[in-house]
């Protein structure tokens, strides 16, 4: 449960009878881009990746929403995956969060390169890098300026920037 207190079976046996505010309280949000506080509020909860349980860094901690925030999030991440599987938001070489693609086809693509550009006689140099601590934390700034050109602009965008990401609260 969130900090809302509401359990999701509620919310599922509910759905018929919640459906109509909710899509009230979701089109009044997305027309006057305000988000009701109540949907910035998260419990944390710390998860333990790896290492020893007493080191705090070995944690990363995962925000529980309630339920219409998630269903409201849905929403507006359905509508940026549907811009970016039209091909306007990502280079034709990215792998990562794209479906039908991963870690392991980003590695065949880069095989398949490195072994073309081997049988030409070209040179070649690699660099490899660790970026197993690079994606635990994404810069909201430079998210919003890259979702910005994606016709994201309007009343919603401008509380995703100033609102929902730039002030989450938290609550313990």
């Amino acid at each position: 449960m969130g900090p809302d207190g509401i359990h999701p079976r509620v919310m599922r046996e509910q759905a018929d009878e919640l459906a109509k505010q909710l899509s009230i309280i979701y089109q009044l949000s997305w027309l006057t881009g305000e988000v009701p506080d109540d949907s910035k509020l998260a419990s944390v909860t710390p998860i333990h990746k790896k290492g020893g349980k007493e080191d705090p860094g070995n944690y990363r901690p995962v925000s529980l929403t309630s339920i219409p925030s998630k269903v409201m999030e849905q929403f507006i991440l359905s509508g940026i995956m549907q811009h970016v599987q039209d091909g306007q938001g990502l280079r034709p070489s990215q792998h990562g969060f794209r479906r039908g693609r991963s870690h392991l086809t980003n590695l065949v693509s880069f095989y398949h390169q490195l072994t073309h550009l081997v049988d030409a006689g070209r040179a070649l140099d690699v660099v490899y890098l660790d970026f197993s601590k690079a994606f635990d934390t994404v810069s909201h700034s430079i998210l919003l300026e890259k979702l910005q050109p994606m016709a994201w602009t309007g009343a919603l965008f401008a509380e995703l920037g100033t609102g929902w990401m730039a002030e989450p609260r938290e609550w313990w």
